[in-house]
């Protein structure tokens, strides 16, 4: 956290220049939430949400109660994206699946085959593989899974990885981490009949290796 780059002081407005320039879905993580366990940037997901309305949008980070989950709903969210409480209030994920079904992803933050939990403070030893099947088995309606180890970097996707977590989880995933080329996006959307179904890309983006409407379009030219 000490050393984060900040691209911009201003999110609401790179939302709106997202769905200008085509975005679905926008994927919002509180940082500051992951850390202290509670959502921390409700008045920015207001501005968000109201910058760009056309665009689903969803939410992760520090979600640890039914509380934080309505909050983060009454705020602008559409969707949610729960990870820690897999492991450390599970009843959470299934009665929010029960509450909200279809707006509740699963979050899976991987590294060295295992979970990473509390914004990628802690790892735990719960294997990837199994997370994915609890929240199957609680009702996520997909699951983000995210390459800690590449996330970031923009230094290439896992492909393989992401097929592989689809096919056997027999859940929808979203892809995240590592992506640095409009070929990352081209190899990823040629998994989308077999269970990947999407991608998120921040870094690439900002840095201006390519942009959003690009990538979009990339997605749709499969390899």
């Amino acid at each position: 956290m000490r050393q984060a780059t900040v691209y911009s002081d201003d999110p609401a407005s790179v939302a709106r220049e997202f769905e200008r320039e085509g975005a679905k879905m926008i994927h919002v993580v509180d940082l500051d939430g992951a850390i202290e366990g509670e959502p921390r940037n409700l008045k920015g997901l207001g501005a968000i949400r109201a910058a760009a309305r056309r665009s689903s949008i969803d939410v992760s980070g520090g979600l640890r109660t039914l509380d934080h989950i309505k909050r983060v709903f009454d705020s602008g969210a559409d969707r949610v994206a729960l990870g820690s409480a897999i492991l450390l209030e599970p009843s959470l994920i299934e009665s929010a699946c029960g509450l909200f079904p279809d707006r509740v992803f699963g979050s899976i933050d991987g590294r060295g085959g295992r979970l990473a939990i509390k914004g990628w403070t802690e790892l735990s030893s719960l294997g990837i593989a199994e997370a994915a099947n609890r929240f199957r088995e609680y009702g996520a309606a997909a699951l983000i899974y995210t390459d800690v180890s590449r996330d970031g970097t923009t230094l290439g996707s896992d492909i393989p990885g992401f097929a592989s977590l689809a096919l056997s989880a027999k859940l929808r995933v979203i892809a995240s981490g590592g992506v640095g080329s409009l070929q990352d996006i081209r190899a990823l959307s040629s998994h989308f009949d077999h269970g990947v179904v999407g991608a998120i890309t921040g870094r690439a983006i900002y840095e201006k290796i390519f942009t959003l409407a690009a990538a979009i379009q990339a997605s749709q030219n499969r390899a």
